[in-house]
């Protein structure tokens, strides 16, 4: 009697025991620890648990005990990691370092486009805090440089940055090979304009987007057989001698010319067909050669273009157009190449 009742009492407080558990921590269950969050203390309304978790790639706050998110699109107040300089500090302090300022980017400058009649008047600016502006922004210029080397790279920079029409990043290069130009004593005793051109024509090149020498000489407003001999020297300098091929200006004159789209094809190829004669195209100016190539497919196509207006845009005679519309018409010929599919 002794020993069953000594088992009847055990099993009423396993039994009480459990219930506790039930209780607290749901049947079978251990006792949840308490996970609070900034914010978020309180048991969650739906399962009574106080256990948060914080997703900060998703920027939520949700239960673990149900799923319930209770915060959506929180602001993470650690670092941004995101590098636009290509080096391995990650802080994010100030924009990136840049050759287009004589001081990398690390003051502040009035932009002259800022100050235009259009910008101006968009921001509410009269004519005469215009002039002031531009006072003062000529005065911030001279203000931050006073040896003369460092104050001809500035105005060089904003040359490059106002006439040279180009992308960011090409004038970023630019800008580069100026200062090289600079800090080896090339520039002394030369035009900064006539300086800044050459590096806008071979960079250009370099980078498959050639101009034309009268484009940048009218630009900078230079003299174009200046131009060209400085950009000889240059190139020789630094061996970035390059022949330019026609196929560098197909895509420039057709949009001059506001010829469809389609018209890339056919001009490709004859490309095609032409490139590999090289005795034929080669020694001429890629100007031409390409204006020539152009003119054909546009006249096949029925986009017909007048010689006229394929010289203007291309920047060669008419006498040259026709002298290679000639050359090449002769070639096609002789190779079976009607130029229609």
């Amino acid at each position: 009697m002794v020993q069953d009742e000594q088992d009847r009492r055990l099993a009423d407080k396993k039994k009480k025991m459990q219930r506790d558990d039930n209780v607290r921590g749901g049947i079978g269950s251990a006792r949840p620890q308490r996970r609070v969050v900034d914010g978020h203390t309180n048991p969650c309304e739906d399962c009574g648990v106080v256990d948060w978790n914080s997703d900060i790639s998703r920027g939520e706050v949700s239960c673990n005990g149900c799923g319930l998110v209770v915060e959506e699109n929180s602001i993470d107040p650690g670092a941004e990691w995101t590098n636009h300089d290509n080096t391995t500090d990650r802080s994010r302090v100030g924009a990136p370092s840049t050759y287009t300022l004589a001081d990398k980017g690390l003051n502040t400058s009035i932009a002259s486009s800022d100050l235009s009649s259009g910008a101006a008047g968009r921001l509410g600016m009269s004519a005469r805090d215009r002039r002031d502006w531009r006072r003062r922004r000529i005065i911030d210029e001279r203000s931050k440089t006073r040896a003369s080397r460092t104050r001809n790279l500035v105005k060089a920079n904003q040359t490059i940055r106002d006439k040279s029409s180009l992308p960011k990043s090409m004038q970023e290069e630019i800008c580069r090979l100026y200062k090289i130009l600079s800090e080896e004593g090339y520039v002394t005793g030369r035009s900064i304009a006539g300086v800044t051109a050459a590096c806008t024509y071979l960079v250009a090149r370099k980078e498959g987007v050639p101009r034309q020498i009268p484009t940048i000489a009218e630009a900078f407003q230079v003299n174009e057989k200046e131009l060209s001999r400085m950009i000889r020297h240059i190139s020789r300098k630094f061996r970035m001698h390059k022949v330019s091929s026609p196929a560098d200006y197909f895509a420039r004159f057709i949009s001059d010319l506001k010829l469809p789209p389609n018209t890339q094809l056919q001009v490709d190829r004859l490309w095609e067909v032409l490139q590999p004669n090289v005795d034929i195209w080669q020694g001429k100016k890629p100007m031409g050669v390409a204006a020539a190539l152009i003119y054909k497919a546009a006249l096949e196509s029925g986009h017909k273009r007048t010689q006229a207006e394929i010289c203007e845009v291309a920047g060669v005679s008419e006498v040259t157009l026709r002298g290679l519309n000639r050359l090449l018409e002769g070639m096609f010929k002789s190779l079976g190449e009607s130029g229609k599919n």
